[in-house]
């Protein structure tokens, strides 16, 4: 399928038979606050426009098509995701510079290099012999030139090689052997979210910045171009001083935000753009309890917030129009049923929520609990009128 602009509007009609507001749709439903969107894309947009980067939007949050082309307007631009099924759901829409940013299953490289077969920029990544091994091997059985990029441990959080690693040269030698082409350096500062303070976190994307920007010139030193040095989480994005040898930031849950980001000082509540809209099913005034119909199928088990300072249990309870109610929790969730209740130690009173009322929960971790839902039920702002409907993408 071709790109279609954002003016296309096919885009915003909703099934005839749709419900128009907020109060008429089905629940449990995600919900998507556009103008919130729209404003966090501009935020990060205005920072990195300081520095000489160019943003490589992270979409494994979004896992839409609609909501990438707020991010891209005019025509389809860089994007990153995790799984090859975005890559062929973004590709199948005209974006055609991907980078998959997962380490590569071997088994999965002819699947990758069928879609540089079809014209698409997809980068892999990978931090050991055997994944260049079997991406030379899958590229010559294809007879497609694969392209990739090592990926950087800059933190301990997760894969990769330590900037100092000489595994560094020895995949970087069996990819040039194996005619891959070898275009730069990946890191994700993933300890970030571990964090809580402006300096704590300005200093995490130093180390983000420091150790790939060494990992490439080692590269280079070797004989190696790596014209592309990529670094990126969110939190990094939004506190990073300097990004001195470095070429692009990829950043996701930036468009959405959540509770976790919230913790961690990247965000206000008044950001947070995605939110569960949930009915109230049921009261226990003698144990302080109002009952809803999303449980963790709806919200998810992310308990992002638990280790951070305020524990937002399963999400923050808010009204209508997105404004929380004081110290309102879903404090418990089973399959299909959860429990609201005010916060362990506060003194605030329960709200009045008659059976049938509506609630929006805003999320721990909005990438999870999008991935319990099909689509986003598009909104403006306090109002309660559904103007769209975007699917979602899911799977692998």
């Amino acid at each position: 399928m071709g790109h279609r602009t954002v003016n296309d509007t096919t885009l915003l009609k909703l099934p005839v038979d749709a419900p128009a507001t907020l109060v008429e749709l089905e629940t449990p439903s995600l919900v998507l606050d556009q103008d919130r969107m729209e404003r966090n894309i501009a935020r990060l947009r205005g920072r990195l426009a300081k520095f000489d980067v160019s943003l490589r939007p992270h979409l494994k949050t979004a896992k839409s098509v609609d909501v990438a082309r707020r991010l891209y307007p005019e025509a389809p631009g860089p994007i990153t995701v995790s799984t090859l099924a975005e890559a062929e759901y973004f590709a199948s829409h005209g974006f055609s510079d991907i980078t998959y940013a997962v380490g590569l299953a071997p088994g999965k490289a002819e699947r990758a290099l069928r879609l540089r077969g079809q014209g698409v920029d997809l980068k892999v990544v990978l931090d050991t012999v055997d994944q260049a091994r079997a991406l030379a091997a899958a590229g010559a059985a294809l007879g497609v030139s694969p392209a990739a990029l090592i990926e950087i441990d800059s933190d301990g959080h997760r894969g990769g090689l330590v900037p100092g690693d000489a595994a560094i040269g020895d995949v970087a030698a069996w990819l040039r052997d194996g005619g891959v082409e070898l275009v730069g350096v990946l890191t994700h500062a993933g300890e970030s979210y571990g964090l809580r303070t402006p300096d704590a976190l300005a200093e995490a994307a130093e180390g983000e910045r420091a150790a790939a920007v060494a990992a490439a010139a080692r590269l280079r030193r070797d004989g190696h171009e790596c014209p592309v040095v990529s670094v990126g989480s969110t939190p990094t994005a939004h506190f990073a001083r300097k990004l001195d040898g470095v070429t692009e930031m990829r950043a996701g849950v930036y468009m959405f935000f959540d509770l976790v980001m919230h913790g961690i000082g990247v965000c206000t509540l008044d950001d947070i753009a995605v939110s569960v809209l949930a009915t109230v099913i049921g009261r226990k005034p003698e144990k302080g309890w109002i009952l809803i119909d999303a449980g963790w199928m709806a919200l998810s088990r992310d308990r992002g917030t638990a280790s951070q300072a305020v524990d937002q249990r399963y999400g923050l309870v808010c009204d209508l129009e997105g404004r929380p109610y004081p110290d309102l929790l879903v404090a418990e969730a089973s399959q299909e049923h959860g429990i609201l209740a005010i916060r362990a130690g506060s003194d605030q009173p329960l709200p009045d929520l008659p059976v049938g009322a509506r609630v929006r929960i805003l999320p721990n971790h909005a990438c999870a609990t999008a991935a319990q839902h099909e689509a986003y039920n598009v909104v403006r702002g306090a109002s309660p009128v559904v103007e769209a409907r975007w699917p979602r993408m899911r799977g692998w």
